[in-house]
């Protein structure tokens, strides 16, 4: 009688082979879910764009790719087209000339949508860590919706890597569950650290004064949120439930003031749906029982993240007008990014007892030329957190706290915080629009 560990190791050899083949399995049609940002497995990527020719009406679905492949092209869209859940740099020029879709979204929301058949995922694709002795892998580095794509799709395919980390937590697919694998030894898609100068420094010296000892953060991409962790070095018994986790988060649990223990919801622990950081970062990932990396339903629904009391969500827009709406992802009507967990958080965060979330903003953009604070939104702007859910707007020139606040209110605060050169400007339009 075989061991279970020479039966799972027999299945893994019947179903490896080489990205060529591997792709074979994908049909006319077919919607292709690919991981998110470092679970992006770019080998099986570039031989399904070898295989294009061939193909007829096929999808690839993926928040925030990371490598520009070769169907990312106009040429190619009756072949393979791209379909976003938030553009990166590879997606973002295609997706504002029209080439490329865009399927807006709550992350939150965006297992729910595959489940349903909403969204749909005919073969799932994704970068994981080598097998274990029991048959799985771990797709430690973006479980966020790719496990909702693993338990519905036809055909599961996997880019194993030696340099993916085995974590914890809900991120793990079984060698049976896999319909074919490839072999590569690549190291993982790196983030380059944010360039923090006096804007970000001063913003964040705001926010930090406003988070309490024992608090609980999720913290989002950008200069900002990495220039408030680092003055964060003095908090105790801080809490980490996140969609992301990156190196921001790690310097706070080298500071020891990360710990977890006053959180409601999976104590001792951190949560997050993907990783994306240093090689540092994933090697702290692996096998560490302190952090668990969950689908995105776990970490950002609102009613489950803000069961964690004073829940603090930091993320950063594009620009806020005079009651309060937050566009994130566009500039006007042409999209830049994508909703992703902000409206998730800031909701979090108003049903956390306790909870406060900060969207953090330069005062101006373009070397000064344009405000960020105004007092419309340019037309076609995509609203990303609306005027009844935004709490607190964090400028370099302080906080405008805006839940309860009348609109007449809230225009007078977002011009506190405006930076000087416009706030006339700024009074004569909300003058105009009968809100001062």
């Amino acid at each position: 009688m075989s061991s279970p560990a020479s039966s799972v190791r027999s299945l893994y050899e019947q179903r490896r082979t080489d990205p060529d083949e591997a792709v074979k399995l994908i049909r006319d049609d077919d919607a292709v879910v690919a991981g998110i940002a470092a679970a992006e497995p770019a080998y099986l990527l570039e031989a399904l764009s070898r295989r294009g020719p061939d193909l007829r009406g096929v999808s690839v679905v993926q928040l925030l790719p990371t490598s520009a492949q070769a169907y990312l092209d106009p040429a190619t869209t009756e072949q393979i087209r791209h379909n976003s859940l938030f553009l990166g740099g590879p997606s973002r020029a295609g997706a504002q000339a029209g080439w490329i879709d865009w399927t807006p979204n709550h992350f939150s929301e965006i297992p729910s949508l595959i489940r349903r058949g909403q969204l749909r995922a005919d073969v799932a694709v994704a970068r994981v860590s080598p097998m274990d002795e029991h048959g799985f892998f771990s797709v430690s580095l973006g479980p966020a919706y790719t496990m909702a794509a693993v338990r519905v799709a036809r055909e599961v395919i996997l880019e194993v890597d030696p340099h993916v980390p085995f974590a914890h937590g809900d991120c793990h697919i079984h060698v049976e569950q896999v319909s074919a694998l490839i072999e590569t030894d690549v190291p993982n898609v790196e983030l380059s650290p944010t360039r923090i100068g006096p804007v970000e420094r001063a913003i964040a010296g705001h926010v930090a004064e406003l988070i309490p000892d024992g608090a609980t953060l999720q913290i989002g991409i950008g200069a900002i949120p990495d220039a408030v962790v680092a003055q964060l070095a003095s908090k105790n018994d801080l809490g980490i439930h996140t969609e992301m986790f990156g190196d921001g988060i790690l310097s706070l649990v080298e500071a020891g003031v990360v710990t977890n223990v006053r959180k409601n919801e999976h104590r001792g622990k951190m949560l997050a749906a993907f990783a994306l950081g240093s090689a540092r970062l994933y090697e702290f990932m692996h096998q560490n029982p302190a952090l668990e990396m969950h689908p995105v339903d776990v970490t950002n629904t609102p009613h489950l993240a803000g069961r964690n009391d004073h829940l603090h969500s930091i993320n950063s827009t594009l620009a806020v007008d005079l009651i309060g709406q937050c566009g994130s992802e566009s500039i006007g009507s042409a999209p830049y990014s994508g909703s992703g967990g902000q409206a998730d958080f800031v909701r979090a965060a108003n049903i956390s007892e306790g909870g406060k979330s900060f969207i953090v903003v330069p005062s101006t953009a373009k070397n000064g030329s344009v405000s960020r604070i105004v007092p419309t939104l340019a037309a076609g702007t995509h609203v990303t957190t609306s005027k009844n859910d935004v709490g607190y707007v964090v400028t370099e020139y302080g906080v405008a706290s805006l839940r309860g606040k009348t609109a007449r209110q809230r225009a007078g605060a977002l011009i506190e915080i405006a930076h000087p050169d416009f706030r006339d400007e700024l009074r004569e339009r909300a003058r105009d629009l009968h809100l001062l």
